[in-house]
């Protein structure tokens, strides 16, 4: 039975491996029930955050784009750049540790005030005792050693869940993805094409009072 043993070593090994995330998920669950801002800065890449973010809101203003007969080719392509430009622009002063929070506490953005659904009581990251991770491990799905996607809440639609994605860097596990629901995605992208909208109207009213050169 000796022959057991090195299989039997690496399949335990892997277990408690794919254990490791949820220990910094529950940690991460405190930190939002407690609103600690410090925790989240210092265990969160905010980098590739935003940058996920800009990906998720522009993709559906594209989408939305594609599928109005008015806008030729080149039109949803200005438009494109022009939103990935104002949503880049925007995510470096609204995607912050608060942000964060907001968002993991129930699945919804506060200064998203239009759209939000009718929001379970469980529907955020509430872990309140270590027995609760078990729905989480479930419904976790390790991408390669460095990485894990979970989601939340973890019995809940799939249209109704928020995903992130925790990478190990070193020994410890940190956040660097949040994959919105698509109601939250969609609403965030009309915000989007409202501020570019005014923007542009903006633009051109200066355009319009400015004095003619001699």
């Amino acid at each position: 039975m000796r022959w057991l043993a090195v299989p039997l070593a690496i399949a335990l090994g892997w277990i408690l491996f794919t254990l490791s995330p949820l220990w910094a998920l529950y940690d991460l669950a405190r930190a939002v029930r407690a609103r600690d801002a410090a925790y989240i800065e210092s265990h969160v890449n905010f980098r590739t955050l935003r940058l996920s973010l800009v990906r998720q809101t522009t993709a559906a203003v594209k989408a939305a784009a594609d599928q109005n007969p008015d806008l030729g080719p080149r039109e949803r392509q200005q438009l494109g750049e022009a939103a990935t430009g104002l949503a880049l622009a925007l995510a470096e002063t609204m995607v912050t540790p608060a942000t964060v929070i907001d968002l993991l506490d129930d699945g919804w953005l506060d200064k998203v005030e239009q759209g939000r659904p009718a929001t379970p009581a469980r529907a955020g990251l509430r872990i309140d005792r270590i027995g609760g991770l078990m729905p989480y491990y479930l419904a976790s799905e390790m991408r390669g050693f460095r990485a894990v996607v979970i989601a939340i809440p973890p019995g809940g639609p799939r249209q109704d869940q928020t995903r992130i994605r925790m990478r190990l860097r070193g020994w410890a596990w940190r956040l660097t993805d949040i994959e919105v629901t698509e109601t939250l995605r969609q609403q965030m992208a009309a915000g989007l094409a409202r501020t570019l909208a005014k923007a542009n109207l903006r633009g051109r009213g200066e355009q319009r009072e400015a004095p003619a050169q001699p």
